[in-house]
């Protein structure tokens, strides 16, 4: 009797782990403004209004001396392609591209930020 207590127990457990880490879901949320970082992995240098952005992984940079700084998108700047994992959203007839809380609108062969 003992040993079928402690196995229900084991089970009860384990079973609660189990849904417990079936619960987790993944959110890719956008680094905070002003986050100071020494190394970015392979940016894409982008000049819009005579400024440069830094673009790597779906995250704005401004180059700071040695440094890169997390930035807001600049409105209406371009780029060619989005990261994996971008989300398409249907709002107000229009399709737009929405990745790390940052939306997309497709123009010719690339993706313009936009608001919404």
């Amino acid at each position: 009797m003992k040993k079928l207590q402690m196995l229900l127990i084991v089970m009860t457990l384990l079973g609660a782990m189990v849904s417990m880490n079936a619960q987790r879901t993944v959110v890719k949320v956008y680094p905070r403004h002003g986050t100071v970082v020494t190394k970015i992995s392979r940016p894409k240098v982008i000049v819009h209004k005579n400024v440069r952005f830094h673009f790597a992984n779906g995250v704005w940079y401004r180059a700071r001396g040695k440094n890169y700084v997390v930035c807001a998108a600049p409105l209406g700047i371009k780029v060619r392609n989005l990261p994996r994992g971008n989300k398409i959203v249907h709002v107000n007839g229009r399709k737009l591209y929405k990745y790390k809380g940052i939306w997309y609108k497709k123009k010719g062969r690339g993706y313009v930020v936009v608001t919404v």
